[in-house]
């Protein structure tokens, strides 16, 4: 138990869960203008052996482990509610917000309803990795919980309103029909970064060209236009766009046909291979994190390969978004890699210099706020995303809970 869970809070709290494909993420905070977090956790490893529950209090620190016995999803939703519902904290609770990675056209969060979470039913089959678990944790707490408001914040609603031109694939457009477009994703750390640099009065947030580098286990980038997403390296799925962890990027669409003459892949088997066998794990045949591979390139070309290959293709995205925004005023990079390795970013942004990209060595060691020169025509930054920080925010808009004053 957790030094926060000791004392019952006064204020009104709310929930937010980040369900992935092998993880559950969540966070309590204050219902106030300025949302402060008092509690946060994750289960890791759903699915494989060492499943944990972590619990982080108020102060940053980490509390022991607790070792779950099963490790299917369902048992990890089923351990996590009774765990919460254990914590005094949770009687507080007055909304859960829940990151959903596929929103089709919802350019909003919204409040969970009947008929919302029969579409999300109807539109798994467009992202069959990430909406079954998110389904599957609303429709718990909706089951245990049933008067409990729950908001859904869509993570590619960021990108809804982009030019048509880069939602279209080139393909038959009866396709276009039943829902085959380029839809983007990571929408909620894009909009926080976005907030976060209209709050350090950067000009470019609202009248300006950024190109946003969320880099991670997942990778992505978005080009931004007058604080609006322009275009996104995801597209129908989160597979597409930068090399990442186990997702490959960009393919050759040739690939899959060859490889089930050759090898007999089927459709499954090359899912599987180009979502969780693919990216820094397979070109590496070492690691899929990034720290493990920049240790071993010096002695592993496999390893100094894969390194290799994410910087180079990163550094096009960055070059073709630039094109398409006719310049860059702002670059800023997030997530685990994005915001902790700076020798990744050093060789993202070497050559770049006719962008107006200059980098201060030691502010990039650093990882200060600001890694670009004073003389640099564009400011390079580093922002510590926070998914559910946004989460949290939005549920308080959406459930008129933002008035509530902090403790």
């Amino acid at each position: 138990m957790t030094k926060e869970s000791s004392i019952k809070p006064a204020n009104p709290r709310i929930l937010t869960i980040n369900g992935g494909s092998s993880s559950i993420r969540f966070a309590v905070y204050e219902a106030s203008e300025t949302p402060r977090r008092r509690l946060a956790g994750k289960i890791d490893r759903i699915g494989s052996s060492g499943t944990n529950l972590i619990v982080t209090d108020p102060s940053g620190i980490p509390q022991l482990p607790r070792r779950l016995t099963a490790a299917d999803h369902r048992t990890a939703v089923d351990f996590l509610l009774d765990w919460l519902e254990a914590q005094p904290v949770f009687a507080s609770i007055k909304a859960v917000g829940h990151r959903v990675v596929h929103g089709m056209k919802h350019s909003e969060p919204e409040r969970v309803t009947p008929k919302l979470l029969a579409e999300l039913h109807r539109i798994r089959p467009y992202d069959p990795d990430h909406l079954p678990r998110e389904i599957e944790l609303i429709e718990a707490f909706r089951k245990r919980h049933p008067k409990l408001p729950q908001v859904a914040c869509f993570d590619t609603a960021f990108h809804r309103n982009m030019p048509r031109v880069a939602k279209l694939l080139p393909i038959p457009r009866r396709y276009e029909a039943k829902g085959v477009q380029r839809y983007g994703f990571h929408g909620l750390s894009y909009a926080y970064m976005m907030e976060e640099l209209a709050r350090l009065g950067d000009p470019a947030a609202t009248t300006g060209r950024v190109i946003l580098a969320h880099l991670g286990n997942g990778a992505s980038m978005a080009a931004v236009d007058d604080g609006k997403s322009i275009d996104t390296s995801m597209g129908f799925t989160p597979t597409a766009g930068l090399v990442m962890s186990t997702r490959s990027g960009d393919l050759d669409p040739g690939l899959a046909p060859y490889l089930a003459r050759t090898e007999q892949i089927t459709a499954k088997q090359f899912y599987e291979m180009v979502n969780h066998e693919s990216g820094l794990l397979g070109v590496s045949e070492i690691s899929s994190d990034m720290r493990d591979l920049l240790a071993q390139e010096t002695g592993d070309v496999r390893a100094a390969e894969a390194v290799a290959l994410f910087c180079y293709q990163a550094k096009k995205w960055i070059g073709s978004f630039a094109a398409a925004l006719g310049g860059l005023d702002t670059l800023v990079f997030a997530g685990g890699i994005g915001e902790n390795a700076p020798l990744v970013r050093v060789r993202i942004c070497e050559g770049l210099s006719f962008l107006g990209i200059e980098l201060n060595e030691a502010r990039n060691a650093e990882n200060a706020a600001v890694i670009s020169t004073d003389a640099s025509r564009a400011t390079v930054r580093v922002i510590r995303t926070d998914e559910e920080l946004m989460i949290a925010r939005s549920v308080c808009r959406i459930l008129g809970l933002g008035s509530q004053k902090e403790n």
